[in-house]
């Protein structure tokens, strides 16, 4: 599947596409935000550049996959750009990725949210959390998690809204203690 196949995935307000190079400085004021970055990967971060956005589009066209991607969420209504909502393979922790590899155990599918402030508090995670599962339903996947930082209550009030449970703290992805929330569907 290349990134132009990624489907667009529509809610009652939201459109999920795929990002282009015209978001560009969406991306940029994004990433720019450190309470944004703050809970996402292992160090602090912030990317403010157009080069720097640029590449984090590619690779985030680069996820697009059968059932998997990283969409950009907006309004289907003026179509205002609100973050990203992604569905897509979680990496395991170093410690753990040769011997899940030779058990011939699959990668977990994460599905997860990035929004600008601006949009925080309106419902819009839940809302394409849910488009998300409802693409992963039809695509045949039988399960999701969800990881976010220990401090990162948002993120998990969005987890259990959308019907995930809590299994407490785990190290097995991304080389970090996360919450980890599992939903079967």
């Amino acid at each position: 599947m290349t990134p132009s196949d990624l489907p667009t995935l529509l809610s009652t307000r939201l459109r999920l596409r795929a990002v282009t190079e015209d978001d560009a400085a969406f991306v940029q004021d994004l990433y720019a935000h450190p309470e944004v970055t703050e809970f996402i990967g292992t160090t602090d971060w912030v990317e403010t550049t157009q080069e720097q956005a640029l590449a984090r589009i590619h690779r985030y066209r680069a996820a697009a996959g059968r059932a998997a991607g990283i969409w950009l969420v907006e309004t289907v209504e003026g179509r205002r750009p609100l973050g990203f909502a992604l569905l897509k393979p979680i990496p395991w922790s170093v410690r753990l990725a040769d011997t899940r590899a030779q058990a011939g155990l699959a990668q977990d599918t994460e599905i997860g949210w990035h929004l600008h402030p601006d949009a925080w508090g309106h419902g819009y995670a839940t809302e394409a959390a849910r488009a998300l599962l409802a693409h992963a339903r039809r695509h045949g996947l039988t399960e999701v998690v969800a990881v976010t930082h220990p401090r990162n209550l948002a993120s998990q009030r969005v987890a259990a809204r959308i019907g995930m449970v809590h299994q407490g703290t785990t190290d097995r992805y991304y080389d970090t203690t996360c919450e980890l929330f599992t939903l079967t569907l």
